[in-house]
């Protein structure tokens, strides 16, 4: 449960559709945009946590939503993309890629897709995850007749047939997505968490409950529900100095992505963090910090104060 997701592995056969050039190109453009898809992959995170806005909310998991809520998730995912790449506007669709019109479709279930007239004969580029199983999809489709289902509702919209969804070419099919860690807890230890009603105590146990777990700012936004919710992260009153005498120390991505590898921890991305209860290391095992080698420590391990680190800098200030 505590691993660090892999980078997405591309699943797209050029030349399984040689007949349709415009779809290879735009799979080819999209590939080489993101070829880890680690940026599709934070698009749907910032998506998610936009639409749950914890901050102001303490809302993390889809069911709290409201429908209007849901609906305007593909809305969002639809801006949230086109910021990330770049993508010039469609005439008739939401974007173009490769001087190809694209539509943009999201859909919480598979195979849900709403699809208008003005895609009917175009490539629509088709999305869905699971923030709860952490897992994400994107692929292209051909809407033409033969994919599409007759029947449409009130606003001619209509959905892929068996042959539709067949026809999908994924680019990334049950990828990864960076882990929402409120939903890898355990309940009893969420409620644990959100029943104080201090902020910063609540960022205290969010870090305690998830040890050697990855944790995304926005994830201490939700849990904090305050303003400035990453100062509950550092030193001067935030969890950094409350759990430094339970031996804990908590690592940010942007500075101290190295010391997560030296300790063999998942290591966070720039806008996540991890926390690790570390001992002193009696061999080469482990991290330099101020000073003095440590390892992360095992459930039998006494409890020691954690050391000191700095919270901007590299690993070499502190050897």
């Amino acid at each position: 449960m505590n691993d660090r997701p892999v980078n997405a592995e591309i699943s797209f056969d050029p030349y399984l559709d040689a007949d349709d050039q415009a779809l290879v190109e735009v799979a080819e453009e999209l590939i080489g945009l993101d070829p880890t898809g680690e940026r599709w992959a934070a698009v749907l995170r910032h998506t998610y946590d936009m639409i749950y806005n914890g901050q102001e909310t303490g809302r993390y998991k889809w069911e709290d939503l409201m429908k209007t809520e849901k609906t305007h998730f593909g809305t969002l995912f639809e801006i949230n993309a086109q910021r990330e790449f770049g993508f010039d506007g469609g005439d008739r669709t939401d974007f173009t890629v490769a001087g190809h019109e694209v539509d943009a479709k999201w859909s919480q279930s598979d195979g849900g897709w709403m699809l208008p007239p003005e895609v009917f004969d175009e490539l629509a580029l088709v999305a869905t995850a699971s923030d709860a199983k952490g897992q994400w999809s994107l692929g292209l489709v051909r809407v033409e007749l033969a994919n599409r289902r007759e029947k449409s509702n009130r606003d001619k919209k209509t959905q892929l047939n068996k042959a539709g969804r067949e026809a999908i070419r994924w680019l990334w099919r049950d990828a990864p997505l960076p882990p929402n860690v409120l939903l890898l807890l355990d309940p009893n230890e969420v409620a644990k968490i959100f029943e104080h009603r201090s902020g910063t105590q609540r960022t205290h146990r969010l870090f305690r409950a998830a040890e050697g777990m990855v944790v995304h700012r926005s994830t201490v936004a939700t849990v904090s529900m305050q303003m400035d919710p990453q100062k509950r992260v550092r030193y001067n009153g935030g969890s950094r100095d409350a759990l430094r005498s339970e031996g804990i120390v908590i690592l940010s991505g942007k500075y101290h992505s190295e010391t997560a590898q030296d300790l063999g921890v998942p290591i966070p991305g720039p806008l996540e963090y991890i926390s690790v209860r570390v001992v002193q290391s009696t061999n080469d095992e482990g991290a330099v910090m101020d000073g003095v080698r440590w390892r992360r420590a095992n459930p039998s391990d006494p409890i020691v104060e954690a050391p000191l680190i700095p919270e901007r800098g590299a690993r070499n200030k502190w050897a």
